[in-house]
């Protein structure tokens, strides 16, 4: 919710709250009911502020897009030949830059771009990054292990383990001490965390195909998705929950920046088309976003970048 809508809302029911209390205890039935309306107005309002990123096939190739987080005016961002794609975007921690997956070149790399769509850069080879909470690192995912370059200096570490198969979709944790992974085995996947700069990792949870986990803002849940839906986990390994529990498929889901919401895309089978849908953190019904094409990997950010 913005500042207006907050300085608004606060006058208001001031007001109002002045008025029952002047006229006596008869309007206090109507104030709570109209209260009751005009905080679910301004949550579902809060819901709509914004912006999402994501990758779409609705232009021809895969490309770089983003829209109010509300689902209105898409916007193509990144642009190329027929046979280059663009997926798996990701905003900086200040909202001003994106990360992203490109095949230009012939070969998957990672790339930066400015959040409208300009300044392309390819900063390696790789695919599958995520930001360091103070946007001077990535960790992406190379040769299915995981490596993290310092975008300043260009130095890489590998962070996990050489004897570790098939790792994929780092995501860095808040207070930037660990990164949390999927890895896959032949008996499954599972969700890991490992230190920053590597070790001994630790499993988080390794059944009905964990993968694809992603921090809370508050550092406190895992959000995570199985063969068919999207969980909450705490890093302990308790607190499982079902967030999705709808037919089809859900994939990618991110946290809004108030953490109250869930993007994620959803297809009628893995093989898709892919929509993105939103819906309350503590479970619910959905919300479709888009209806063109097919969209994925969402990722949702404030409305004005941080300073």
């Amino acid at each position: 919710m913005g500042r207006a809508h907050r300085q608004f809302a606060v006058r208001w029911i001031a007001g109002v709250a002045r008025l029952v209390h002047e006229k006596g205890t008869t309007l206090s039935r109507t104030y709570l009911t109209v209260l009751s309306i005009f905080i679910s107005t301004l949550a579902a309002a809060a819901a709509d502020e914004g912006r999402i990123v994501f990758c779409s096939d609705r232009s021809g190739p895969w490309r770089v897009w983003i829209m109010s987080a509300g689902g209105a005016d898409p916007k193509q961002l990144s642009t190329g030949s027929p046979e280059e794609h663009d997926v798996d975007p990701a905003f900086s921690p200040d909202g001003k830059s994106i990360l992203f997956t490109s095949t230009r070149g012939g070969r998957p790399g990672v790339w930066r771009m400015a959040a409208d769509g300009s300044k392309l850069e390819r900063i390696c080879d790789g695919d599958q990054a995520d930001w360091s909470p103070d946007g001077a690192r990535i960790v992406f995912r190379r040769g299915e292990q995981l490596v993290v370059r310092d975008l300043k200096t260009g130095q890489e570490k590998v962070v996990s383990p050489a004897d570790w198969p098939h790792c994929s979709g780092p995501s860095w944790s808040p207070d930037g001490k660990c990164i949390a992974f999927a890895c896959r085995w032949d008996k499954g996947n599972g969700v890991f965390i490992v230190p920053r700069e590597g070790g001994i990792p630790i499993k988080i949870y390794d059944k009905r195909g964990a993968c694809e986990p992603q921090w809370s803002r508050d550092g406190k849940t895992l959000l995570y998705e199985t063969e068919t839906h999207i969980c909450t986990i705490r890093p302990d390994g308790a607190g499982k929950r079902l967030v999705t529990y709808y037919g089809g498929v859900q994939r990618y889901g991110r946290w809004s920046p108030d953490g109250k919401w869930i993007v994620f895309c959803q297809g009628v089978s893995e093989a898709g088309p892919w929509e993105l849908y939103k819906v309350r953190a503590r479970g619910g019904p959905p919300v479709r976003l888009t209806e063109e094409g097919s969209d994925m990997h969402p990722d949702w950010q404030r409305l004005e970048p941080r300073p």
